[in-house]
């Protein structure tokens, strides 16, 4: 699927960094993250994430950003 520096944006510990690889997901999942600043190449920090599949917000490009969990789970992240 994807190497050991690779994990999903949901499994990612709050606070940790790192740069967008890949995208799960059809194009309107991706037109919806790219809209927000997510995509392919960016650098991405979670901030934070609720227990039980709640929101997961991130900063991308020094915006903060909360998306549901089931997008998080298809960005693909590069740990730095």
């Amino acid at each position: 699927m994807f190497d050991r520096n690779q994990i999903t944006l949901a499994r990612m510990q709050p606070g940790h960094s790192g740069i967008v690889v890949q995208i799960q997901g059809g194009h309107g999942l991706v037109n919806r993250l790219s809209a927000l600043g997510i995509m392919p190449g960016k650098r991405i920090t979670k901030i934070s994430s609720m227990l039980m599949r709640g929101p997961v917000t991130i900063e991308v490009d020094r915006v903060r950003v909360a998306i549901g969990h089931g997008m998080a789970n298809k960005i693909i992240v590069k740990l730095d």
